[in-house]
């Protein structure tokens, strides 16, 4: 996703936040007990025990909450997720925080979500300060489906529908080597952070570190790979390497121009950039067109219809593309075929989410690795 910086997690509220909606709690308990497995009216969550087709009797009712409404990433999933529910005639609410990180108003929306009775919760969090009334949702036997990124801990959410980080990191790290073909990598490495662990900076960046064939060096942190060596591109392109600089954009544009213009400063020789977003590589353009600097590989993940000048610029060379509306449009099925027929949604195979795919988007494709021109991503590209 387009990820910006998130400011500090709010504190959830003790106990006595739930107690407020005791009676209407309360009911909705009464009533589950009395249906068993649940129907559209009280949800159908993790937590039901029956095993047969719930059959639920009139519109399913799902709470989409998601981390703002000014995001174009999180309205494309409104967007899809509010198409989908009309064709399938379920009952859709849609709530988002204030801003990225406003636990708050999602823990207050979760709470609603219960004492409506809905079947589930489709949620993007702002931070782990929702796990407790997320925890509170299962309990009541809504299906609570998380989007985008793989809670902490992962068990929170039933199932996570998500891009593969690793792999969109691998698919830009394949193609640049193979890109490079053999010329030395002077690497710049615009992450997210530099003052937290986040899984999706981790997961993108190693995965581009590996499709270059450099070790990570630590599986759990980022900046732990050797600074120089020898890459060797998992779908062919070999030479020598070295990382010029690693530092923080906080996906956004500023962040990326500002980090960028230090790299630049440090080695004006880069020829590669990696960045943990498009955000982040526009401002890396930015820097590198103020500086005269041409034929330098940008590469990025998203997939944005925003994007799509920047690669048909040159400003940006190779991007892969996410499909955050497919995620919500899944997540409104997974919650209407559980309250429907009672079957639950399940991960892919080897992953702890249901991975939702990534594509391969430039205007200068290479041979030997997969891809589509911008003519082509128009018609797949996420937007507002």
């Amino acid at each position: 996703m387009r990820y910006f910086a998130t400011p500090a997690r709010l504190k959830v509220p003790a106990a006595a936040r739930y107690a407020a909606l005791g009676t209407a709690i309360a009911a909705a308990v009464a009533t589950l007990a009395a249906c068993g497995s649940g129907n559209a009216a009280t949800g159908t969550g993790s937590n039901s025990t029956g095993t047969a087709a719930a059959n639920a009797k009139g519109p399913v009712q799902v709470a989409l909450i998601l981390k703002d409404f000014t995001n174009p990433y999180f309205i494309s999933m409104e967007n899809s997720a509010k198409t989908d529910a009309a064709k399938l005639g379920v009952k859709l609410s849609v709530s988002a925080g204030s801003t990225d990180g406003d636990t708050s108003t999602q823990i207050t929306a979760i709470d609603n979500a219960i004492a409506a009775g809905d079947a589930g919760i489709i949620i993007t969090p702002n931070g782990n300060a929702v796990n407790p009334a997320l925890d509170q949702a299962k309990a009541h036997h809504l299906l609570v489906i998380a989007l985008d990124t793989v809670p902490t801990p992962p068990s929170t959410a039933d199932l996570t529908y998500a891009t593969d980080n690793f792999e969109a990191g691998q698919l830009i790290g394949q193609y640049t080597a193979k890109r490079l073909a053999g010329k030395p990598a002077d690497i710049a490495m615009l992450d997210l952070f530099n003052n937290q662990v986040v899984s999706v900076d981790i997961d993108r960046d190693h995965g581009f570190l590996s499709g270059m064939g450099i070790p990570v060096g630590n599986s759990g942190l980022n900046g732990a790979e050797p600074k120089s060596g020898t890459y060797k591109g998992q779908l062919g392109g070999s030479g020598s390497y070295k990382i010029a600089c690693q530092l923080p954009t906080q996906g956004a544009v500023p962040g990326g121009q500002t980090s960028m213009e230090q790299c630049l400063s440090k080695d004006p020789n880069i020829n590669v950039v990696y960045a943990i977003n498009e955000p982040a590589a526009e401002g890396a353009g930015a820097a590198l067109k103020a500086a005269h600097k041409a034929g330098v590989i940008v590469a990025a993940i998203d997939g944005g219809c925003a994007d799509i000048p920047y690669l048909s610029s040159g400003e940006m060379t190779v991007t892969a593309g996410q499909f955050p509306g497919k995620m919500a449009a899944d997540g409104v099925d997974a919650i209407y075929a559980l309250a429907k027929t009672g079957k639950k949604p399940t991960a892919t195979p080897g992953l702890g989410f249901f991975n939702t795919g990534t594509e391969l988007y430039t205007d200068s494709p290479i041979s030997g690795v997969k891809s589509a021109t911008t003519s082509a991503e128009s018609g797949l590209c996420w937007q507002a």
